[in-house]
């Protein structure tokens, strides 16, 4: 008797030969157990129709999410320096390069103008991939950069937000940015331009005290955590229990932190919507 006859009798209907593993990457684990599809989450946005969950994602999925089609980068090339020459478990230099090689991204943010809705949108968006979305001194001169643009040519500007704070390896330097960040702001305010301000998940430390949270509107994601220390952290300065959902964007919406939470598909028609309300411009549908 063959072998495949034996596998009938087993009640096995599969040749051998036909059986295939399972391509890597093809179901996503949501936090709660929900077995999702790949394909399904990026076509829904990367946010799981089963329980609402949205996957961290980054510059080139918010790109493709919020521009109409094409769009401009603005500063690519810039990279980090290494002024402190600063070594932990390795130097500075090699783990730069080292992000870099792994997420083909230059440093931890990028910066476009493209069309969305129909009108031109400047957007600086971070990426958490590289180093822990970590603001540097690129980080903080991309998005200077890119507030200047937005003043000299008039164009709202849109700061998504997804970082674990400032960067370690750049000490002092890192800091100074949120102040270079918010007083870049300010001169967009004077200008008279809007900026809406998207946290997303992780916003923590450096950047939630500084562009973060400035926004002319300040919206997020669902159950983003939006802290400048994180809960860990606080609970064991406090030494005391945390409320439910301590941080999250829903906790700081009721606590008058944001204006409005915003599902991942609602997020271009919104931005649009408020952008037109403080421009007094005739609402896009």
């Amino acid at each position: 008797m063959s072998a495949w006859f034996k596998r009938i009798e087993k009640g096995i209907n599969t040749p051998t030969e036909a059986k295939k593993d399972v391509p890597k990457g093809l179901w996503y684990k949501t936090p709660s157990g929900k077995i999702v599809d790949t394909e399904d989450l990026r076509q829904n946005l990367y946010v799981s129709r089963e329980d609402g969950y949205h996957v961290r994602i980054g510059s080139a999925e918010y790109f493709e999410i919020l521009f109409d089609d094409k769009f401009k980068e603005l500063d690519a090339s810039l990279e980090a320096a290494d002024p402190l020459k600063f070594s932990d478990t390795k130097a500075y230099p090699d783990r730069l390069k080292d992000a870099q090689k792994k997420t083909k991204l230059k440093d931890a943010v990028r910066t476009a103008v493209g069309k969305s809705l129909g009108k031109d949108l400047v957007i600086a968006c971070m990426d958490f991939a590289f180093i822990g979305g970590s603001m540097g001194s690129v980080v903080g001169e991309k998005i200077a950069r890119a507030i200047d643009y937005s003043i000299k040519k008039k164009i709202p500007f849109l700061m998504i937000s997804k970082s674990g704070g400032a960067r370690m390896q750049e000490a002092p330097l890192s800091l100074m940015q949120m102040v270079k960040t918010s007083a870049k702001l300010a001169l967009l305010a004077e200008a008279k331009v809007p900026y809406i301000s998207l946290c997303t998940d992780p916003t923590t430390g450096g950047i939630t005290a500084s562009f973060a949270m400035l926004g002319d509107i300040n919206i997020a994601e669902p159950n983003a955590l939006i802290a400048f220390a994180g809960p860990r952290v606080v609970k064991d300065t406090t030494g005391k229990d945390l409320p439910e959902g301590f941080q999250r964007s829903e906790f700081l919406l009721e606590h008058g932190f944001l204006d409005a939470i915003y599902e991942r598909k609602e997020l271009k028609k919104q931005i649009n919507l408020y952008i037109d309300l403080i421009s007094n411009q005739k609402i896009r549908s």
